[in-house]
């Protein structure tokens, strides 16, 4: 006579729920902004990823040699590296850190080429971030603290629009990148009708 009050007892007790999907930890290296829109100086980007780097590079056709020589250091935050992993583009709240340092010779030991100094010549970050006008936003920092929007139509932007390899980005010069986004098939037609159209020389 106990079997009917067992079944009672397992129709009114109510039944364990499923468990709650767990909470996604938002990302701590997105960009970040004061109360009047300036972005915050990203001082953890030495902990990032690592994309390249090169020494005296000029966009321009006539540049000359510069007095000095810079080196130019690309940093990534590991959220968008990791995204860019999966689909060879790059995701909303990306931060690409140039940063710009001076070269030396004749330092400790080395005879022959040059070697990063510990003095800082610029700081740029490029960020991508769908509130800004056309999505992505550059920062000039002459400052640890933090930076104003550079504003359109600044040469930057046409310049990363019309020659860019993945979305305005220079991944052209990301060699490990560069090669994933092939794959992917994501490399701006734009770009690769560039590189397949030879250049002629203007007559006057």
């Amino acid at each position: 006579m106990l079997r009917p009050t067992l079944l009672l007892l397992m129709l009114v007790l109510p039944r364990p729920s499923a468990a709650p999907p767990a909470p996604v930890a938002p990302s701590d290296d997105a960009p970040s902004y004061t109360a009047d829109g300036q972005l915050k100086f990203p001082k953890k980007y030495r902990e990032w990823v690592f994309l390249t780097s090169g020494i005296d590079m000029s966009y321009n056709p006539k540049a000359t040699a510069a007095s000095h020589s810079m080196f130019d250091n690309v940093f990534v935050n590991p959220s968008a590296y990791r995204s860019f992993q999966e689909t060879g583009t790059w995701p909303d709240k990306t931060m690409l850190v140039l940063e710009n340092r001076g070269a030396e010779n004749d330092i400790s030991i080395n005879k022959r080429g040059k070697t990063q100094s510990a003095e800082m010549m610029g700081f740029e970050v490029h960020v991508k971030d769908a509130s800004l006008e056309g999505g992505w936003g550059f920062f000039g920092f002459d400052n640890p603290e933090s930076a104003k929007l550079i504003k359109r139509p600044a040469a930057c932007y046409s310049c990363h629009e019309e020659h860019a390899a993945v979305d305005t980005t220079f991944v052209q010069f990301y060699p490990t990148l560069f090669e994933l986004a092939k794959k992917k098939g994501t490399v701006s037609a734009a770009y690769l009708h560039e590189i397949a159209t030879p250049s002629v020389p203007k007559t006057k």
